[in-house]
């Protein structure tokens, strides 16, 4: 069969590669920071840093500053205005543009013909090769698999060359993929790409009805959508009614946890399988390389020359990161990387704990600035949604989204403690779970996972028990709409010290309700 020698050629090509990041993760890492220092030594940044083939790590440590996406615009704006030989060699073409969830602009990241090859299709094949070698007789690739992703447009800083873009990482990637790959993939680019939502939806949902899916690929928040669509369409009670060889779902962008209980609804068949990547504009960082655990492999040989900044360090004016080889178990880290996109020790905002040394596998824990801790409680991303996954399988809820803030004056009229409101929308109006079980065991989970919280939380002295709030469905994509952020990889900030963001999503809520 045509599918079954492509995956053999798939797994002969990334296996051994993903074996050899296991067995010799400290040698693959210094070639890949020789690689690219020698790529990058005419560049601009390559001359004014010194760069040469043989500079070792703690010289290049020494020499470069970590830099934030604020820090290093003034020379991605150079690239982007079309400028030659800044940070890395030529002129990309192609950015993707992200919501920048570390601060409110847009972020614009250089996509290199490098980076696309050597990091993100080098990486998704690795996704294929463990996909149809975990389950070769689901024969993944006898059918198709539907991707949802983003859009890209004319790039407006250089109006002269309509051949740079400017789009979704996800819609970068579609656009050129190879043909054999196309050839596999769902729905046809001319509705993969779309820029108008809804339209999207609708569009690909009709399309995809009579298609063979046997993997679905995207953001869980936005793939929900797609399939209530499709079900909606076919008359069906399931997904599993409309394409019975359904088999895998690979994700990634938010946690899988809170929504789990909903997509078991929505794919009733205990055949179906899910696997987690870890990519975003900056790059394609890990992926889930065992079906049993969900802890990711990280990529060391894919462009991409890894250090960690210790939490100590998130607000050091001068940040000292640590490399690979001193990382230690279970403390948090915020990813800095030097990309053959040429980021150089540039700060991702995202946060990690490694789950294993050998080989170095992590789990996502956040952002850097996405957390609470108005009060001394410290509750980080992986916290929060790992209570309300266990909320959610305590009371049988599916949740559709959520987000949490401080609430900074009195919670009750006994006390004036501070607190935490939790805003959340369940997948359906009509079904709504015990909101006090739910929040119990939200408060449990949380004090079970963070001794911070426990201890702010013991006899309700310092913290009251979590507010929790309803919003109906739809609440949060309205939200997102009111931002311009539906669709792609497009999330909601799960955590927050300030309240703009909630109180937002509330104020959304309100107006669906007066317009119902």
């Amino acid at each position: 069969m045509l599918d079954q020698l492509l995956a053999t050629a798939v797994q002969w090509g990334s296996l051994p590669r993903l074996a050899l990041i296991r067995q010799q993760p400290h040698e693959v890492q210094v070639r890949v920071l020789r690689q690219l220092l020698d790529r990058a030594q005419a560049t601009e940044w390559g001359q004014r840093y010194g760069f040469r083939e043989r500079m070792a790590a703690d010289d290049f440590a020494r020499r470069v500053p970590v830099s934030t996406y604020e820090q290093l615009y003034p020379e991605l704006e150079k690239v982007l205005r079309g400028q030659p030989n800044v940070l890395w060699p030529g002129r990309p073409r192609w950015f993707a543009k992200s919501s920048g969830t570390t601060n409110a602009r847009s972020k614009y990241i250089p996509v290199t013909a490098e980076a696309l090859h050597a990091c993100h299709y080098r990486a998704g094949r690795d996704m294929l090769a463990l996909s149809t070698h975990f389950y070769p007789q689901e024969r993944l690739l006898a059918g198709k698999t539907l991707s949802l992703g983003g859009a890209h447009l004319p790039n407006p800083f250089r109006p002269q060359e309509p051949a740079s873009r400017i789009g979704d990482v996800s819609a970068l990637i579609m656009q050129q993929l190879p043909w054999w790959a196309e050839q596999m993939r769902t729905p046809p680019l001319a509705l993969a790409l779309l820029d108008e939502w809804e339209e999207k939806i609708e569009r690909i949902a009709a399309h995809v009805l009579t298609q063979d899916v046997r993997t679905l690929a995207g953001v869980p928040t936005w793939m929900v959508v797609l399939l209530r669509r499709v079900v909606a369409l076919a008359g069906a009670n399931d997904i599993t009614q409309v394409w019975p060889n359904l088999r895998l779902f690979l994700h990634g962008a938010v946690a899988f946890g809170p929504y789990r209980e909903l997509f078991r609804q929505l794919i009733p068949d205990v055949r179906m399988r899910y696997l987690e990547i870890y990519s975003a504009s900056e790059g394609y960082f890990a992926l889930q390389d065992q079906p049993d655990s969900e802890d990711l492999l990280l990529l060391l040989d894919h462009g991409i020359y890894y250090e960690f900044l210790p939490a100590d360090q998130w607000a050091a004016p001068d940040p000292r990161p640590v490399p690979l080889a001193a990382v230690e178990l279970h403390r948090p880290y915020a990813l800095v990387i030097s990309t053959n996109a040429g980021l150089w020790r540039y700060l991702v905002g995202d946060t990690v704990r490694f789950t294993s040394l050998a080989p170095y596998r992590v789990r996502i824990t956040g952002r850097t600035k996405h957390f609470l801790n108005a009060f001394g409680e410290e509750v980080v991303i992986e916290n929060a949604e790992a209570a309300v996954a266990a909320a959610s399988r305590a009371t049988g809820a599916a949740v559709r989204d959520f987000t949490a803030a401080p609430v900074w004056f009195a919670v009750d009229s006994a006390s004036s403690r501070g607190g935490h409101e939790w805003v959340i929308e369940f997948a359906s109006d009509a079904c709504l779970p015990d909101l006090v079980k739910f929040g119990a065991v939200l408060d449990a989970t949380l004090c079970e996972l963070n001794s911070d919280y426990a201890a702010k939380r013991d006899r309700s002295l310092a913290l009251a028990p979590p507010r929790l709030r309803a919003v109906p469905a739809g609440t949060f994509e309205a939200w997102l709409a009111s931002q311009g952020k539906l669709g792609g990889q497009h999330k909601v900030p799960r955590l927050l010290n300030s309240r703009a963001v909630l109180e937002a999503v509330l104020q959304s809520a309100e107006a669906a309700t007066k317009q119902a």
